[in-house]
């Protein structure tokens, strides 16, 4: 080893890891204690202020509730961050689906503690007001529990196809179908059937542009190699850009792999799409995690050198947010994903705070539209409320 301390590239590449290394670490220790704190003091909260007051004489089995939400959090950030937990879908299931079950009973519990406090200040008499009590948290409880089964059902449901029509002025190609595929997170639960049903559901609706716009991947290539081998079989010609996820686990790699089942990257570059004789630019973004992790970072001037300007550009970029990249440029399209849509209303009101958009189609200015999928897969807890994952199915017409 004494050759780490002469001067050099090997050198410099041992203390870069290093560095890199220790700060992923401190990062995980950070996040995780982070995260167990805001578990413990929301299920306190769950515990005192809605079933502690619902059913008060029950509060010593009712705590049974956040404690064991608690134990399955300890073991979810135990899992993600020392990975010596056996690797089971169904442990990660349970654990992953316990966390959006906190939120949600935050939720029930911050309306439920809303409500009690301002009818407090109404002047009723005893006997009414512990009826209304009564009426009013049967309601409560029967609603969270309609929540909660809502949340289940829609996370468990196949994508569906959400058909979009967009038009774009003097567009040379009418009716020119685009299938946006993003946020699948194959990984955990995620596995190779679902990546089969989507390839199929896909190659259904024959379109002629097929793009995934990054969070792929949730896990390391080694560990899912099985389960993307099915995106080989898309028909149409297939582009992907990156997501945050893509840079958490061997990036190169992980580039190098998705190119070899056929897809084709577009790392801030440009590619042209022809069809009947007509042309369009299909432009790539890298996502803005590469900024922060100083690796593939997102260079709009880069991907804009080789598009020829006097064609319509469609742009495919991971966040929302990435729209400010392109104010300098000629952008008539921008495709996106990430916010899943805010996956359990109403935690898009916390997403939208960081992006300008949650879903659906946008006119961000009178040149440029923005249309934001709601993601293929689901991230966390198997769980969505109001915002069903998707197969986007866009069709580019003249305007």
């Amino acid at each position: 080893m004494g050759f780490l301390h002469k001067k050099g590239p090997l050198a410099n590449l041992y203390t870069n890891t290093s560095i890199l290394y220790y700060t992923g670490t401190m990062r995980f220790i950070v996040f995780a204690v982070i995260f167990l704190v805001v578990m413990a003091l929301t299920n306190a909260y769950i515990y005192f202020r809605f079933l502690k007051r619902v059913a008060p004489g029950y509060s010593r089995l009712l705590i049974l509730i956040p404690v064991i939400l608690m134990l399955g959090e300890i073991f979810f950030i135990l899992d993600v961050t020392t990975g010596f937990i056996p690797d089971s879908p169904l442990l990660y299931l349970i654990d992953s689906a316990f966390i959006g079950i906190t939120f949600m009973l935050f939720v029930v519990a911050t309306i439920y503690d809303l409500v009690v406090t301002v009818s407090s200040k109404v002047p009723f008499d005893r006997d009414r007001r512990k009826t209304i009590k009564i009426i009013f948290d049967l309601t409560m409880i029967a609603a969270s529990m309609s929540y909660l089964f809502q949340g289940l059902r829609q996370g468990f449901r196949p994508p569906i196809i959400n058909r979009v029509q967009v038009r774009l002025k003097d567009f040379p190609i009418n009716n020119f179908k685009i299938v946006q595929l993003t946020d699948i997170h194959v990984g955990r639960t995620i596995k190779r059937n679902y990546v089969e049903e989507l390839v199929e559901r896909t190659n259904a609706l024959n379109p002629d542009l097929v793009v995934l716009t990054g969070d792929i991947i949730d896990l390391p290539i080694a560990k899912i190699r099985h389960d993307l081998e099915p995106l080989r079989n898309l028909k149409a010609p297939t582009y992907f850009t990156l997501g945050n996820h893509e840079y958490f686990h061997d990036l190169e790699y992980s580039i190098e792999f998705l190119q070899s089942l056929g897809l084709r990257p577009l790392l801030n570059d440009s590619a042209v799409i022809r069809k009947s004789g007509h042309e369009f630019n299909l432009i790539g973004i890298n996502d803005l995690t590469g900024q922060r992790m100083g690796i593939h970072p997102p260079d709009a001037t880069q991907a804009y050198a080789r598009a020829d300007q006097r064609r319509h550009n469609i742009v495919l970029a991971h966040q929302p947010r990435m729209i400010d990249l392109v104010k300098d440029f000629r952008c008539d399209l921008m495709l996106c994903g990430h916010t899943h849509g805010g996956q359990i209303f109403p935690f898009g009101l916390l997403v939208m705070m960081g992006q300008p958009y949650l879903a659906g189609l946008h006119h961000h200015n009178a040149e440029t539209q923005i249309f934001v999928s709601r993601g293929t897969g689901y991230w966390g807890p198997p769980l969505r409320v109001l915002a069903p994952s998707e197969i986007s199915e866009i069709t580019l017409m003249s305007a």
